[in-house]
């Protein structure tokens, strides 16, 4: 299943027309973490960052910037990294990637 029928499923958009503010924020998630991750492209295994970080930025509209935000006793906290709580999966996605497995050396 492509990341773009998981995202709008997760927010619940069952029409067919394409939503070209969610192609966006796929794009730039996607782009970001192949930044992150320095490849050309998202390794499999970690696609459901680009899902669930899309899904943050989707529901942040609107509040970009805000870190706080109180309504009649609501209160909201947005990170200022979406990607925070990935960290941890990142690097060690990296550490693995990075392992040298055997070196030979010829004399």
């Amino acid at each position: 299943m492509a990341i773009i029928d998981d995202v709008t499923a997760l927010l619940g958009f069952f029409d067919e027309k394409s939503n070209k503010t969610l192609d966006v924020i796929i794009r730039l998630t996607t782009n970001r973490l192949k930044t992150l991750l320095d490849v050309e492209e998202v390794p499999t295994e970690l696609e459901y960052i680009v899902t669930e970080v899309s899904i943050v930025r989707y529901n942040k509209i609107g509040s970009e910037g805000v870190t706080n935000h109180s309504v009649e006793g609501e209160t909201m906290s947005f990170s200022d990294n979406d990607f925070k709580g990935y960290l941890n999966d990142i690097e060690a996605w990296k550490n693995k990637k990075n392992e040298v497995k055997g070196v030979v050396k010829f004399l």
